[in-house]
């Protein structure tokens, strides 16, 4: 049989039952069998759920990674001000590394993670799963082959109406770093300038607000947030300039008085055409002199009584591919280089808002 990877998962919160662990467990070729929180109770249903029958359980993560030199992988699903240091230990200890999103709290940690996974030789990527939906697999596609020609604005979008994530340490800007931007914008960013394939910055010009965090049983998905622990911005912007230059404007939101909401995805403008997701996937450009606009039918179904095999899971297709690029020594989908540029792209919008200013990239 062939030898599965032994998998370790550091944070057993929301992020690692709702993505990481249901998504590997779905592949047969790994196994977990070692589980850290710092709620030991959420480790242990962890291991209950998802492991091995000898699986091993753990309260440090630095106790884990010196007691369990048999595992592989290190799935990192801890707030973000931990990404740094516990995936920098991670790849010390010889463990390939992937990250929930964002890479880091800071561009400081980000880096860092990046000279660990070059100074120890072992793979690291960023769990960006939104790039394996079927609309955005498909767009690849056709970014690659020159559809849209020259892609020269983009649009990223993370907007929420009402919905502020009330529980873990999601409104709290020491933990997190930010709200919505380092949030739900790092999706929309990534996915942007990945069809884009451009990562040369010029300038970020930035703004965030802070103006319904502080308001007491307001309307929200989750039911009302406590103000008193809503510590960051409730929406935050920027406007991105490109080496060649390319123009990216990113909105982010949990909390807007905006009737369209629109998350996880990109609206782009090339040469050739351009497409949105205004009502499903949305091609328009010009033909034969006359405009035209032509919408993508992603359905497998083929016939009227049968829908298809729909095998989409974005999360599972990620682990695979992450998976299969440490098995097969490949490049993983999301590279930690890439996923640098997203904090970069974010921190200087944070950055732009406190000081007044554009930053400028070297």
């Amino acid at each position: 049989m062939e030898k599965k990877l032994k998998i370790g998962i550091i944070g057993c919160g929301g992020i690692a039952n709702g993505k990481h662990m249901p998504a590997l467990k779905n592949l047969p070729n790994v196994e977990m069998v070692a589980f850290c929180d710092i709620i030991v109770e959420r480790a242990e249903k962890a291991a209950k759920d998802f492991g091995t029958e000898d699986a091993k359980v753990y309260a440090d993560y630095k106790e884990m990674l010196a007691d369990c030199p048999e595992v592989d992988v290190i799935h990192v699903c801890t707030p973000n001000k931990s990404h740094g240091p516990i995936t920098v230990a991670s790849l010390e200890a010889g463990k390939h590394v992937m990250c929930e999103k964002p890479m880091a709290k800071t561009v400081a940690d980000a880096k860092l993670m990046l000279e660990a996974a070059k100074r120890t030789g072992k793979k690291l990527t960023i769990g960006y799963q939104n790039r394996q939906t079927k609309e955005m697999r498909h767009l690849k596609k056709m970014c690659e082959a020159g559809v849209f020609g020259d892609i020269y604005f983009g649009k990223a979008h993370a907007i929420r109406r009402r919905a502020v994530p009330t529980w873990g340490v999601f409104m709290n800007e020491e933990e997190q770093g930010g709200g919505p931007l380092i949030d739900i914008g790092t999706h929309a960013l990534d996915m942007t300038l990945y069809m884009m394939d451009n990562y040369e910055v010029e300038s970020v010009t930035g703004n965030c607000h802070y103006k319904l965090g502080k308001r007491a049983n307001a309307a929200n998905a989750w039911g009302p947030w406590d103000p008193e622990k809503y510590t960051v911005e409730d929406s935050a912007f920027g406007f991105i300039k490109m080496k060649n230059g390319a123009t990216i404007i990113l909105e982010s939101s949990w909390a807007i008085n905006l009737a369209n909401p629109m998350e996880a995805t990109c609206t782009l403008a090339g040469t050739e055409a351009g497409v949105d997701f205004l009502d499903g996937m949305r091609i328009n450009g010009e033909e034969f002199s006359k405009l035209y606009l032509k919408k993508i039918d992603l359905s497998t179904g083929g016939v009227a009584f049968y829908e298809g095999v729909d095998d989409d899971d974005p999360a599972t297709l990620d682990m695979a591919q992450w998976i299969d690029a440490i098995v097969n020594d490949k490049e993983p989908c999301v590279k930690p280089e890439q996923s640098l540029v997203v904090s970069q792209i974010l921190e200087a919008i944070y950055t732009s808002y406190r000081t007044g200013k554009t930053v400028y990239f070297d």
